[in-house]
């Protein structure tokens, strides 16, 4: 991971591209790093020091501003030093102490208000394409393979126990999940308890219930009936229908990708509630040199506090973006081929050499398009928080992968 605050990597860059001749304007360093629409406030964010550029936003970023990574990273910890050096210094005067302490006070207060702002947007808008990927693609798809008999049964790729499950490479847990999805398929087809899950799913929730069921097959090997969740949309309707089912949540420990966006505004707002003890002194207007000192060891932290889960927000917000473009393909793309695949079966009742070898091969691509959304779907965001350096880049590689591999395979099949 970096070694650089955010705050020093915003100051560097904004000084590079205002030092430009003419100075450039942030839409046009967005423009120039690829940012794509809207990415005009991505970059002022990160010239606030409110987010941190991921490896190839950083990369880019640098060729933008005609650096490279190395020299941009080498500037920002030298920043850092900078930074933590002033920090350290304390006025003398007591009233000189007081306006600091109420500057930085109100700096965390900012960007606490900013964290929790950025984490809803990015939250809400994967659990938007997801549930349209959810509904237009893989119950579709469901629907459609379960009008199919005599479907193959599917090979488990893993029986092993291991350790976790981000020791299972990313080709294997989805492999693993396409096959879940299949076991639980064949199951509703047969009228089982995935399929009076989707009976309880389409009389109430719409696709929440069916989509937890599934999910639960392709991560548990089970699914069971459950009470509808018709208030909930998103992940977190998936989360809470697999409560319900016996499962858990999508990621263990954790309420999987953007359902966890209810744990995560709580805990970027952390810091804030550490210092509404001390708010009554911020606002007096003289306070002693005692109340001066107690108010001054809360912002400092609070501010370590938000220094501390720094990278782990970033990681977050640069897994959600990804999450979503994945999300944002299968709902555009998927679903057009999962419809011209549609357009060439057989009339019901269909049957699995009815298919065809082309057919066939189909069917089993949608399966492992399907399993690449569970897996994306899965991944538990609110963990990356509160985790520990070490186990923060353990859990950054294991996630980079599984983005990786998704969305590798799933725009090679559609």
């Amino acid at each position: 991971m970096h070694d650089f605050s955010a705050e020093a990597m915003g100051l560097v860059i904004r000084e590079h591209r205002l030092a430009r001749t003419p100075a450039m304007t942030q839409e046009e360093l967005a423009e120039r790093a690829e940012y794509g629409k809207g990415g005009a406030v991505s970059v002022s964010r990160i010239e606030r020091g409110l987010i941190s550029p991921g490896e190839h936003r950083l990369a880019a970023l640098a060729l933008a501003l005609r650096m490279t990574p190395g020299q941009l990273k080498q500037q920002a910890e030298d920043r850092t030093r900078s930074l933590a050096a002033l920090r350290g210094q304390r006025p003398v005067k007591l009233r000189d102490q007081v306006q600091e302490t109420k500057r930085r006070h109100a700096g965390i207060t900012e960007k606490v208000g900013e964290r929790t702002k950025i984490t809803q947007e990015h939250g809400e808008a994967f659990n938007h394409v997801h549930d349209i990927a959810r509904d237009a693609f893989f119950l579709r798809f469901v629907e459609l393979a379960e009008s199919i008999g005599g479907a193959p049964e599917p090979d488990r790729p893993y029986d092993g126990e291991p350790e976790s499950a981000d020791g299972i490479p990313a080709a294997i847990r989805v492999d693993a999940m396409s096959a879940g999805i299949a076991h639980a398929i064949r199951g509703a087809a047969a009228g089982g308890a995935a399929g009076v899950v989707l009976g309880a799913a389409g009389a109430a929730v719409g696709g929440a219930a069916a989509y937890g069921a599934f999910t639960a097959a392709a991560l548990f090997g089970t699914a069971s009936t459950g009470t509808a969740i018709s208030t909930l949309s998103g992940v977190a309707a998936t989360n809470a229908t697999l409560a319900l089912l016996g499962g858990g949540t999508l990621a263990a420990g954790g309420a999987g990708m953007a359902g966890g966006v209810l744990l995560l505004t709580g805990m970027v707002a952390a810091p804030a509630a550490a210092l509404a003890a001390a708010g009554f002194y911020v606002l007096r207007k003289r306070r002693t040199k005692k109340e001066e000192e107690r108010l001054r060891a809360e912002v400092e932290t609070a501010e370590a506090a938000l220094d501390q889960s720094q990278q782990g927000f970033d990681v977050m917000i640069d897994v959600l973006d990804r999450a979503t473009a994945t999300m944002e393909y299968v709902s555009v793309h998927g679903t057009h081929a999962l419809e011209k695949w549609r357009a060439g079966l057989p009339p019901e009742p269909r049957d699995w050499d009815a298919l065809g070898r082309a057919g066939q091969e189909r069917y089993k691509e949608f399966l492992t398009v399907a399993g690449c959304l569970v897996a994306v779907g899965s991944i538990n965001v609110s963990a990356l928080l509160t985790a520990e350096p070490d186990a923060l880049r353990a859990m950054d590689l294991a996630i980079d992968e599984t983005l990786r591999y998704a969305d590798r395979t799933i725009k090679s099949l559609v």
